[in-house]
């Protein structure tokens, strides 16, 4: 065999494996339909659930605002004179949007040094223990959809600082998180996966 065809096949090879399926659910408004359509997703946060008793519809909610459960989200770039990019807004990635310094807190805390911000069985793990630390430290209820969410945007001392009160935008984002996890939990219920 040629030298050509061999490292023809090799890269088809390479290029046909893929980096995963990164693309959002259809119906994000639907956590019947979310779960039917990636029953992996909600098998994570099963998961996560019974190991950190963090509810399936609060951290659906804080997925759907964190990346609308796209795998390898990013922030925006930021922009010199509109033009010239800056790099990201900050260092969050995937479908928890984790920092790099958390992740990697949580990847040494919990010895996951395998684990990747863009699976979800390992984001909804993240997720569950950064929620978990923030109830036992902060006294923060595991089913205050908002509370757990401002504590999770803030960062645990900023929480604590109360930093959100001076964030109206942040505000209204947290009680649209409320929102949406009391939907997808009457959801969830309808269809018998409460």
């Amino acid at each position: 065999m040629s030298r050509l065809l061999r490292a023809s096949i090799l890269l088809m090879l390479l290029a046909s494996c893929g980096g995963g399926n990164y693309s959002a659910p259809r119906n994000l408004d639907n956590a019947c339909a979310l779960v039917a359509e990636r029953p992996a997703y909600f098998r994570a946060m099963k998961d996560t659930e019974r190991r950190w008793g963090i509810p399936v519809h609060v951290q659906m909610a804080t997925f759907h605002q964190e990346s609308k459960f796209i795998g390898n989200a990013r922030t925006p770039h930021r922009y010199a004179l509109g033009v010239i990019p800056m790099g990201r807004q900050s260092s969050a990635y995937g479908y928890s949007q984790a920092l790099d310094g958390t992740w990697e807190e949580y990847q040494e805390e919990q010895r996951r040094f395998r684990a990747r911000r863009d699976r979800i069985d390992d984001a909804a793990d993240f997720m569950g223990w950064y929620m978990n630390a923030s109830t036992e430290r902060l006294g923060i209820s595991k089913w205050d959809a908002q509370a757990q969410y401002l504590a999770y945007h803030e960062g645990r001392t900023g929480y604590a600082n109360q930093s959100y009160l001076n964030k109206p935008w942040l505000m209204d984002v947290s009680a649209r998180v409320a929102e949406r996890a009391e939907m997808y939990r009457a959801q969830l219920a309808s269809c018998g996966r409460a």
